[in-house]
């Protein structure tokens, strides 16, 4: 695994976009096609809209995964992530191929159709956050490491369902869905590349807890430290609390 500090939520941006855009570019050169998964939350917007950005790529050779989605939540709010999806990279960029997360539809047809779809040819780079409790995907504190199914319904932890209202999804944390569909950490970890894009401080605690605590499902995402092709881009602010020798 390897940490990124850029000094700004920009920079990290433009950088993590660059990297985003050489592995998708290269698997088209490669086998003809990638395979993406694709996150979508506050901290990821920046991101998204350099990627789309770049020149070179033939997004019509793109088939794009949705990371999580919350159950019950209607495509037409502004939480859905969805909707976050289509606006910020498949209705941008032409993507044609895509496969979206329906939480408020037949939920083990969801999860037996996007699954199957996931399963049936390796995912040549997958783009994560990390949630202020840690989270990868939806996948809260204890995270279950060892389940095979690609998605998965979760339950989302006070932190979890907190912070969407703090990022002003939601008016308060009764509107916020007690569930949600999230890609398995088993599933994410088969991944042949991970590009975890972490901004601001409010990351800061989670990103100390992964990155230079223990390996645990206590800390999601500190089972990214497990994969041989993993880069976590933090910015000043996400990367505060870490001890220096860890920043080098």
């Amino acid at each position: 695994m390897k940490l990124k500090i850029y000094d700004d939520k920009q920079s990290l941006s433009q950088a993590a976009a660059e990297q985003a855009a050489t592995a998708i570019r290269k698997a088209i050169v490669d086998h003809g096609r990638a395979r993406v998964v694709a996150a979508t939350a506050a901290s990821q917007i920046l991101f998204l809209e350099e990627l789309t950005r770049k020149d070179g790529i033939d997004w019509s050779q793109v088939e794009v995964f949705h990371l999580d989605e919350y159950v019950g939540l209607p495509m037409t709010h502004p939480g859905s992530f969805r909707k976050m999806l289509l606006e910020s990279l498949i209705q941008k960029t032409g993507v044609q191929k895509y496969h979206l997360l329906d939480g408020d539809r037949n939920l083990a047809e969801v999860l037996e159709r996007v699954g199957q779809a996931i399963a049936s040819a390796p995912i040549d780079i997958a783009f994560l956050g990390v949630g202020e409790n840690g989270h990868i995907a939806f996948n809260d504190p204890p995270a279950d490491f060892d389940i095979e199914d690609p998605y998965l319904i979760v339950d989302l932890d006070q932190a979890c369902r907190q912070q969407q209202v703090g990022e002003a999804w939601f008016s308060d944390i009764s509107q916020v869905p007690e569930q949600a569909i999230s890609m398995s950490v088993r599933q994410i970890l088969k991944a042949k590349e991970l590009l975890a894009v972490v901004p601001d401080t409010r990351k800061a605690r989670a990103v100390k807890a992964c990155f230079e605590g223990e390996v645990s499902p206590m800390a999601p995402a500190s089972v990214l430290r497990t994969h041989p092709n993993a880069t976590i881009y933090l910015d000043r602010n996400s990367a505060s609390l870490l001890n220096p020798v860890s920043q080098n």
